[in-house]
This record gives C-alpha cells, sequence and structure tokens, in this order.
C-alpha cells in the first residue's frame, strides 16, 4: 500500500508525514442515511472507505478518518436518516482541512461519495482557498457518466437505483439484499417523499429508479471508471501550485 492511513500513525510519525508536500485525502461518506430497502444506512460510508482503500493502494497520499455525517437533506422522511445544515458540513470540512494543514499540507482532495454534498464542498473550497489551501472533491455523478452510460437500462434514477446497486454488488455483496430489490420510479423535483401528496418526488421505499437491473458486472464498469477517475483527480491536485499569499 502506497498510502497511508491517519488514523493508525503516532503523533510523531504524523509529524513526519504531513508536509507541504502531501495529499490528504478525507474520504465522504453518510453512516446514516437511507438506502431503499435492499440496502444499509451505512452504504455511502462502505462505499467511501472502500474507495479509499484503493487510493491508498495506488497513490502516495495520507488517508484521513472519514466524514460520517454531511448534507443530506432530501433523504430526512426515512427513519434514520441524518443531515447536518450547508453550513455545518462546510464548516466541517473547513475545520478538519485547517486544523490538519497547520502541520503541513496545502492539498486535500474529499473524496465525495454524495450529490447533494456538492452544494456544501463548493463554498468550502472557496472558504480554503482565502486560507491558502487548495481543496478539489470528486464529483461522483460526471466521474461515472460514461460508464453508466455504457451499461444502464432503467428508466431513469439516482438513488438506490440500479446504478448505486451494481456498485455495491461489486464492492459489498453481503451488504445488498437483491430479493427486496424494487423499481421505483416517479420523477419530481425536489428530494424524495413517502406521501403520495408530498412535495417532491414519491418513493415509498425510498429508491429512484430501478434497483432489479443491477448486477455485479455493471458494478465493476461504474466502479473501475469511479478510481479511475478518483486518481487522476488527485494526481491534477499534487501537480497543482500551492495558492500565492492574499
Amino acid at each position: 500500500m502506497r498510502g497511508v492511513l491517519l488514523e493508525g500513525l503516532t503523533w510523531e510519525q504524523a509529524e513526519s508525514a504531513l508536509t507541504a508536500a502531501s495529499v490528504v485525502v478525507l474520504p465522504l461518506g453518510a453512516a446514516a442515511k437511507q438506502h431503499g430497502p435492499h440496502l444499509k444506512l451505512n452504504n455511502d460510508l462502505v462505499m467511501a472507505q472502500y474507495l479509499a482503500g484503493r487510493v491508498a493502494e495506488a497513490s502516495d497520499v495520507i488517508i484521513a478518518p472519514p466524514v460520517t455525517y454531511h448534507f443530506y437533506p432530501a433523504f430526512l422522511e426515512y427513519p434514520g436518516s441524518t443531515s447536518l445544515r450547508l453550513e455545518t458540513a462546510r464548516d466541517l470540512v473547513v475545520d478538519v482541512c485547517l486544523t490538519l494543514s497547520s502541520y503541513g499540507p496545502r492539498r486535500f482532495y474529499v473524496l465525495n461519495t454524495g450529490v447533494s454534498t456538492v452544494r456544501a464542498l463548493k463554498p468550502a473550497v472557496e472558504a480554503l482557498a482565502a486560507q491558502r489551501v487548495l481543496l478539489r472533491y470528486s464529483d461522483i455523478t460526471a466521474l461515472t457518466a460514461e460508464a453508466e452510460s455504457a451499461v444502464s437500462e432503467q428508466e431513469g434514477g439516482t438513488h438506490a437505483d440500479e446504478i448505486e446497486t451494481s456498485m455495491m454488488l461489486y464492492i459489498c455483496p453481503s451488504c445488498v439484499d437483491m430479493g427486496r430489490a424494487v423499481k421505483e420510479y416517479n420523477p419530481a423535483p425536489g428530494g424524495l417523499t413517502r406521501s403520495s401528496d408530498g412535495a417532491g418526488a414519491f418513493s415509498a421505499s425510498g429508491v429512484y429508479g430501478d434497483a432489479t437491473l443491477a448486477s455485479r458486472d455493471k458494478g465493476e464498469a461504474v466502479v473501475e471508471a469511479l478510481v479511475d477517475g478518483i486518481l487522476r483527480d488527485i494526481e491534477a491536485l499534487r501537480l497543482a501550485e500551492p495558492l500565492a499569499p492574499a
């Protein structure tokens, strides 16, 4: 493994590892967010930890402990789901990066497994830039778009659907109960709702798409494309010029 897990170091080892040349990767994945009846609440955390492991195998980075709470407002009608306020989610990432940057690193990459999280990550980039700290993050929909287009058969969907379920069949097949996978796709603006006359996209199950079409082979294609994209992002960040003093 080329990368280093920060949590496994002593403070003296961390002092040696955290240099101005370091790239620090911050995995971001919800530990409590609904993913339909066939996937667990910690689905995004499992994905983030898997991807962090793949990055650590291939890249000379420092992997920080995962962020398990962030901005997920679209799922709060489903018990167990959690969300921070946008400002809190922004500041959580800013504070972690600023703390670690005080030891030397100026380049940070949020290994982001969410979509709504981007709304809080964009202002975090701006806040850190004001402190001369570079922050970039993975845009999972952009990094997987081509691979998804090649394998997807569902009418549409973005959550606990054919694609996300396929990814988990590849990453952690024991985390998926395909016997409970369903199709539920009722396009509408806003978050998901359990009420048929509520505001948003109605989904009694929490699925938005067709999870029954998922397969491990589809998941492999999408996950490998995602890993490749993340590694490209990180290498581009490593080569980026440090921000000049204000």
